[in-house]
This record gives C-alpha cells, sequence and structure tokens, in this order.
C-alpha cells in the first residue's frame, strides 16, 4: 500500500511541475505577443514614414517648433548635437527610433505622425 501512496504522490507532484510549467509557458507567450505588436507597430510607422515624400519647408517649421531649443536655430548643436551629418552617422530607420523614443537623453521623445516625421527626415536631409 506504501508503494501505491507514493505513486499518487509522485503523480500529483508531476501534474502541479506541468501546470507551473504550463502558466509560467503561457506567460511567457503572452509577455512574446504583446513585445511583437508592439515592434511590428513600430516597424509599421516606419514603413509608413520611409513611403512617403516629405516637405523641407515642412519639416522646417516642425524643427523649429520642436527642435531648437536644443539643437539651435541653425541645427548646429546647444545641449543637443549638430544634425548638419546625421543623415551620414544614422540611416533614416535610426533616425525614426531617435527621434520617437528619445534613445540619448536627455531627449525627450516624440508622438509624430508619419508624414510629419518625413517632413522632418527631409528637412535633416537637406542640413548635409
Amino acid at each position: 500500500m506504501t508503494t501505491s501512496s507514493s505513486s499518487a504522490a509522485e503523480k500529483k507532484i508531476k501534474l502541479e511541475i506541468w501546470k507551473k510549467v504550463f502558466i509560467v509557458f503561457l506567460f511567457a507567450l503572452v509577455i512574446f505577443v504583446l513585445i511583437y505588436l508592439k515592434n511590428y507597430e513600430k516597424n509599421q510607422y516606419i514603413l509608413k514614414t520611409l513611403e512617403l515624400n516629405g516637405s523641407v519647408k515642412d519639416g522646417y517649421s516642425l524643427f523649429k517648433t520642436n527642435c531648437v531649443g536644443c539643437h539651435g536655430i541653425t541645427a548646429r548643436g546647444l545641449v543637443g548635437p549638430d544634425l548638419h551629418s546625421i543623415s551620414q552617422s544614422l540611416n533614416d530607420k535610426e533616425i525614426i527610433k531617435q527621434v520617437t523614443g528619445g534613445l540619448t537623453p536627455p531627449m525627450p521623445s516624440f508622438e509624430i505622425d508619419p508624414q510629419n516625421m518625413s517632413n522632418l527626415l527631409k528637412y535633416l536631409h537637406s542640413l548635409e
């Protein structure tokens, strides 16, 4: 009888372990899906931005409104860096990620629609 009760106990322990493994797996799957969806959304934003043809004039207006405080009116840099060669050191995807994510402190992140981001890119390319 001892054998059957320890068998039942072992089965119960194995079942509990499998339940925990399943819960951890589901949790990891949910986290993965959330990260994937967030990156998918970002990638769609980048692709949409790159499809558009921006305007230097509108990009400069946007720059004057949001960027001159750190990069200066001529984009030569103050607190932020000189942007005249930015498109040589970063590609457009990296620039978009920098602007929308504020990846290097103290730069803030900006919520900017694809057309305005395209305008800003066009302006930054005009600085070369």
